[in-house]
């Protein structure tokens, strides 16, 4: 099954419910204000997120249809949508020096941060670059090994420590043993405890000063990781890990499994952070960098 195929699919819980709240929207005899203020509250209601529901409103209104039909609606969604996913899709850069570049991904417990650091180090290793993972989530032992599973699976060496450890000595190890053996990518996993967020700010300040002493420009990214089956609860997490952490890109996670994917549209609307890749599976291939025409498309329920 090709990419888009798995992407198309992967939407289509999510086109199905746009779908479901739209019907029988188009088949008014005219596209008036009621009709319009319906379209936009359908919008809202499939998780896009007043900021978008509202845009994607005003654009139809301005393109002054007497009527429309459902295909016509659908393809001008999917248009409104490109343009708000557009800005935002950027791909991680990790080109530059001196290496290693240091990805810290972060996020709450269940959230996929730990298998979506695998497939983030496999997607990296397809463009040639070397990877190391650093198993800085040493609350959990599950974590430490899920992350020893995933590097053996990727091929990719992984610096990890006892739990309860200290997880700013697993990212100067990390650092350290990258540097010497020509490591391209080192991808740090992070607890994802939002209970005390005083000690996860301490933490993460500890490693971060850490990094700095190595590398004044490390951590060259901020990667959050979100569960889109958490719907708009996804929104909160980036509001209160971009002033915990100084969050610069997201990855979106579990799409294939919700309803709930227009959040990804909302997430794009309010914050406008670049979004490096998405997951639509559990398989190795199913995180890929992010195509907001393809995913536009999906979403709208335009099926090639």
């Amino acid at each position: 099954m090709s990419w888009l195929d798995r992407l198309t699919g992967g939407f289509k819980k999510t086109a199905d419910r746009l779908g479901d709240n739209l019907s029988g929207l188009t088949s008014r005899a005219a596209l008036d204000t009621s009709t319009l203020d319906d379209i936009e509250e359908a919008l809202i209601a499939s998780d896009l997120g007043p900021e978008a529901s509202k845009r994607i409103r005003d654009a139809i209104a301005a393109r002054r249809y007497e009527q429309l039909d459902e295909r016509g609606l659908r393809t001008i969604l999917a248009e409104e949508i490109e343009k708000i996913l557009t800005p935002v899709a950027k791909p991680l850069d990790v080109w530059g020096f001196p290496r290693p570049h240091v990805i810290l991904v972060i996020g709450v417990n269940g959230s996929g941060k730990t298998t979506t650091i695998g497939k983030l180090g496999h997607l990296l290793q397809e463009q040639d670059y070397g990877v190391m993972l650093a198993a800085g989530d040493t609350f959990r032992a599950a974590a430490i090994e899920q992350l020893r599973i995933w590097g053996e699976r990727i091929g990719a060496p992984v610096i990890s420590g006892k739990e309860g450890g200290d997880a700013a000595g697993i990212v100067y190890d990390g650092v350290k043993q990258a540097t010497a053996t020509g490591i391209d990518c080192l991808i740090v996993d992070t607890a994802g405890r939002l209970q005390n967020k005083t000690h996860l700010m301490e933490e993460l300040s500890k490693v971060r000063r850490v990094l700095g002493r190595l590398n004044p420009e490390a951590p060259h990214d901020v990667v959050l990781v979100l569960d889109a089956t958490t719907g708009q609860n996804a929104l909160n997490q980036i509001e209160v890990f971009r002033d915990l952490a100084g969050v610069t890109g997201l990855v979106m996670t579990k799409l294939d499994g919700t309803a709930r994917g227009g959040v990804l549209v909302a997430a794009a609307e309010k914050f406008g952070l670049p979004i490096h890749a998405i997951g639509v599976g559990e398989g190795v291939d199913d995180l890929r960098p992010f195509d907001p025409r393809a995913v536009a498309r999906a979403i709208a329920g335009l099926y090639e």
